[in-house]
């Protein structure tokens, strides 16, 4: 018997048992829309993770004190406390000495600040940054208008700062904010500048912050921080091409050392991380969902399949005159069982796709609520079919081999 004779039979098979073949695509439905609807979310949320950690770039890296990933462990975060500061000092070094990269630039961060204009006043939710002219060009956050702070700014502590955009649509809707002066905690600033919009899926405040020289920063803020700890300067450094990352990152590494008169026999006092080490980690926390939701999922079509077994042998019995017919007719062993395979793995891969099509849009329901971008992981649609094939083949096989060995005349008497 000829592949497409066999599978329209099976196909004849399917529609003409309607009940049994939707109660066999409940469990595969649900198995499949389980995996791919964690998978969607996931990748929803890492599509935007990935490209909100990319602020620094392809080839710029931050040194600081902290870890950026957090502590692993109470010791993790005794060890990083108990580490000298990073310095503007240590900044200058790695600008005089490395010769793999072109930008170093120093950042001090204070945060819950408010800015006044003409009796109006922001919400205390305003992040201010002690920077120098490298910032923007390493943070990938551009000047729109007006100009970026100078290295005169910087020397001679001048009181100028560059806005965001958020700051300039208060305060500024109808009017050229450059030259105008503002208040930053009761502290009189010129506008010089004005960042580009730079928004955020998760609501952060990229807009909501300003740009001071970190010379001003140091005489306003200070450089010990409320809870004691002398501030910790966060330096960008920007590799001359991508190229060289890994190189710059070296030699900024033995900069340092020599520098912060590190022992031979000691490891690092300081951290290296870029948008690269951020999504690495990003992905690492991420990886224990995508495990337990496969195996979870996997836990469900395999119970999806045993129903498919013995819904499969329950059909065996109910059509056992039929395949006696068939037999007494011609039909070879191969036949029915190439009959009985194609109706599981067909009903398998039907309810894959109708799972992969619900699980794409259960994932993609925190799009409709946030700003999310919208993921669709085919490299996870096509695992879920495959496997869905495999399930219809390992456990649709008992139910054939059954069906291909009944005996033609004892089939013909089953009532």
């Amino acid at each position: 018997m000829l592949w497409t004779d066999t599978l329209l039979m099976a196909l004849n098979s399917i529609r003409a048992n309607k009940l049994r073949s939707l109660l066999t695509l409940v469990g595969i439905v649900a198995g499949v829309a389980s995996i791919i609807g964690v998978m969607t979310a996931i990748s929803v949320v890492q599509s935007t993770m990935e490209e909100e950690m990319s602020v620094l770039g392809v080839q710029t890296f931050q040194v600081q004190k902290w870890p950026a990933g957090g502590f692993n462990t109470d010791e993790d975060r005794r060890k990083a406390m108990r580490r000298p500061p990073v310095t503007i000092e240590d900044a200058e070094a790695i600008r005089a000495n490395a010769q793999t990269v072109d930008l170093v630039g120093s950042e001090l961060w204070e945060f819950a600040r408010t800015v006044r204009y003409r009796g109006e006043s922001t919400e205390p939710n305003i992040m201010v940054c002690g920077g120098d002219p490298q910032y923007s060009e390493n943070n990938t956050h551009y000047i729109e208008l007006g100009r970026n702070l100078s290295e005169m700014d910087v020397r001679s502590a001048r009181k100028v700062m560059v806005i965001g955009a958020a700051l300039a649509d208060k305060f500024f809707p109808f009017e050229d904010p450059i030259g105008r002066k503002v208040q930053l905690d009761g502290r009189e600033y010129q506008v010089i500048g004005v960042f580009a919009p730079k928004k955020s899926a998760f609501g952060q405040g990229y807009d909501n912050y300003v740009l001071i020289p970190h010379t001003v920063f140091q005489q306003v803020y200070g450089m010990i921080e409320d809870d004691g700890f002398i501030r910790s300067v966060n330096v960008t450094v920007r590799a001359r091409t991508p190229e060289l990352m890994n190189d710059a990152i070296e030699e900024t590494r033995q900069i340092l050392r020599r520098v912060r008169h590190v022992p031979p026999s000691e490891e690092d006092n300081f951290e290296f991380f870029n948008s690269q080490s951020m999504i690495d980690n990003f992905n690492r926390v991420t990886l224990g969902v995508k495990i337990g939701a496969f195996v979870l999922g996997t836990i469900a079509l395999v119970v999806a399949g045993i129903g498919i077994m013995n819904i499969m042998l329950v059909s065996v019995t109910e059509r056992t005159k039929e395949i006696g017919i068939r037999k007494s007719l011609g039909a070879r062993p191969s036949s029915i069982r190439r009959q009985f395979l194609l109706e599981a793995v067909i009903l398998c891969n039907v309810g894959g796709l109708l799972g992969v099509v619900i699980g794409f849009g259960l994932g993609n329901i925190l799009s409709l609520v946030t700003s999310f971008a919208v993921s669709v992981p085919m490299e996870w649609a096509v695992i879920g079919l495959l496997f869905c094939s495999a399930v219809g083949i390992g456990f649709g096989l008992v139910p054939a081999i059954k069906a291909s060995k009944l005996d033609p005349i004892e089939a013909l008497r089953y009532e």
